[in-house]
């Protein structure tokens, strides 16, 4: 795979806006690891292999198990997630496939359930952030495979 083009030198305007709101993640009411599978779910269900690869690593390097992490697109039928794991990919799965749901009451709910107003909040833009990471990642073609995690995991981008 070639990549197409390099969005963060070529728009580096909104590419650093985009850091901002990674930077804004990794500060907010939400833990890393939750963070980091609901961005490995959603850059699975778009098919991100620069995004998967990324996220994968991430997970490793915070101590992830190998099992929770090949289980995850088959999260809800396996007892290795939590109930607010599962409500956090429930609404992650809800957003990123909102043509079919609109993200339902019922989902929200779930989401109610284990999350406060804030953390949804703050759960709602790490989805739609990472949904715009692998929309460039896709677009551009970013090569999988070189990206190696940091050690503070401050500004983990796409």
């Amino acid at each position: 795979m070639q990549p197409r083009f390099n969005y963060a030198k070529l728009s580096p305007g909104a590419y650093n806006a985009m850091l901002t709101l990674e930077k804004y993640l990794s500060q907010s009411s939400l833990e890393e690891g939750l963070l980091l599978l609901v961005k490995l779910r959603v850059s699975q269900i778009n098919g991100c292999a620069y995004c998967i690869d990324m996220h994968w690593k991430d997970l490793r390097s915070i101590g992830e198990s190998e099992q929770r992490l090949y289980s995850l697109d088959a999260w809800r039928d396996c007892p290795y997630y939590t109930d607010r794991e599962r409500s956090a990919l429930a609404w992650a799965e809800a957003l990123t496939l909102i043509t079919q749901s609109h993200a339902s009451d019922d989902v929200y709910a779930e989401a109610s359930a284990n999350f406060n107003e804030t953390e949804i909040s703050d759960l709602t833009f790490a989805v739609i952030t990472i949904n715009a990471w692998n929309r460039l990642a896709i677009s551009g073609r970013t090569v999988p495979g070189t990206y190696q995690p940091s050690a503070t995991h401050e500004t983990v981008t796409a």
